[in-house]
């Protein structure tokens, strides 16, 4: 009998999520859920096999929205998230997370409003809420944003989470699921520090992740935890138990080739015998924390700005695909 992989044991204590776009690395490795950004839709709608999908969203959403070519390609970006996310679902059992334009981290309102958007189109392919994750950033105004749709029965993936204020914020919201950005941590820490590396148990990253997690087993949170955004192997398998893991495809195939025992980090239990304070969280207190925390208030812009660039190059490929129709 063959001794089971990291990924087999991994998939026994944590819930594995595929950090991709492309619907054949989904097949492969079947995860429950699976996520997918600007970036990952880009890189999906380049390759040969979705030429004929884009062309189709294009010219859907030119009927929709006349001659107005901003409008065209702002409704065919929903759209294709919205296809994505739909042949995803076709694949995978569980969730789907679809993000919300990063442009609009900072606007409540218009949070709300295209997440309301999103859902509406997820209904006209029939699928329901229950299996849609919409992913904003961890802005004050997105958990706000986030907190009113949780409400309404729409649930959130709250996403560039770099501090625990913005955890035990997304918690209190009763946000369904937050995903800290592990390696974008410890990237911080190696340019602030000068270190070159940091041994996988003291990963900046990792502890920040393990701190949430402890914290939330403390003091009851319901909100789950999906580490995501990781640069090495070390980093998954140090966080073993955590709620969720979002991986991307290279990483869950090092994990089906790695054999031995892997051994549980983040337990139930870990948080008993530790002395955790308890946060107060409410704006004053959460944009005072914020300003403090100089990696989480750099890593938060700094990755608004990063998606919302993969947006406009998105936006730029489609502009040149719908001149081409």
């Amino acid at each position: 009998m063959s001794a089971a992989t990291f990924y087999q044991q991994l998939k026994e204590m944590t819930v594995i999520v595929a950090d991709t776009g492309d619907i054949n690395a989904i097949e492969e490795f079947k995860p429950r859920d699976a996520t997918t950004n600007p970036s990952l839709i880009t890189a999906a709608a380049q390759m040969k096999e979705y030429q004929e999908l884009v062309d189709a969203a294009l010219r859907q959403s030119r009927q929709e929205m006349g001659e107005d070519d901003s409008a065209v390609i702002g409704r065919a970006i929903d759209r294709l998230a919205v296809e994505f996310g739909t042949r995803i679902l076709g694949i995978i059992e569980g969730r789907v997370s679809t993000e919300v334009d990063a442009r609009l981290s900072y606007d409540e309102e218009a949070t709300y409003n295209k997440a309301k958007e999103l859902i509406a189109y997820y209904r006209e392919a029939d699928i329901g809420p229950e299996r849609v994750l919409i992913k904003i950033a961890s802005t004050w105004e997105g958990i706000r944003a986030a907190e009113r749709l949780e409400q309404e029965g729409i649930h959130c993936n709250l996403t560039l989470l770099f501090g625990i204020h913005q955890a035990v914020a997304c918690a209190e919201a009763k946000v369904t699921l937050i995903s800290p950005f592990v390696g974008r941590i410890l990237d911080w820490y190696k340019k602030d520090t000068g270190k070159e590396s940091y041994e996988k148990s003291e990963d900046p990253g990792v502890l920040s992740v393990t701190s949430i997690y402890n914290y939330f087993q403390k003091y009851g949170h319901q909100t789950e935890i999906m580490g995501a955004s990781f640069r090495n192997l070390g980093e998954i398998t140090e966080l073993a138990g955590c709620d969720l893991l979002t991986i991307a495809p290279k990483f869950l195939a090092a994990l089906q080739e790695e054999t031995g025992e892997l051994p549980r980090k983040l337990s139930p239990a870990n948080h008993q015998g530790l002395s955790i304070d308890k946060i107060e969280v409410d704006k004053a207190s959460f944009e005072s924390m914020h300003a403090a925390d100089r990696m989480a208030s750099e890593k938060l812009s700094e990755g608004i700005e990063g998606f919302s660039k993969a947006l406009v190059a998105l936006e730029e490929l489609l502009q040149t695909r719908l001149s081409e129709l």
